[in-house]
């Protein structure tokens, strides 16, 4: 994978905005969705909601995926 970012299109509230990010974040994101039950664009209104402003939409999600990521892999999984 390249490292490069991403940009795709997002629905938040009604309105389309894009964010880029690299293709390995995208797809723990996709990830991160599913594993909650929610749909992309839900997620990304959630944490965009919830961010500091002075904060960048892409930077947020990076962070709630690392923190995600963080989480599964500090809880114990089946032997």
């Amino acid at each position: 994978m390249s490292g490069r970012p991403e940009k795709r299109s997002l629905t938040l509230r009604g309105h389309r905005t894009s964010v880029s990010l690299e293709a390995e974040f995208w797809e723990a994101f996709r990830e991160m969705a599913a594993a909650e039950g929610k749909a992309l664009n839900a997620l990304a209104a959630e944490i965009d909601a919830a961010r500091d402003p002075d904060v960048g939409l892409a930077s947020s999600i990076r962070v709630q995926v690392l923190r995600w990521l963080r989480s599964r892999a500090a809880t114990p999984g089946p032997s």
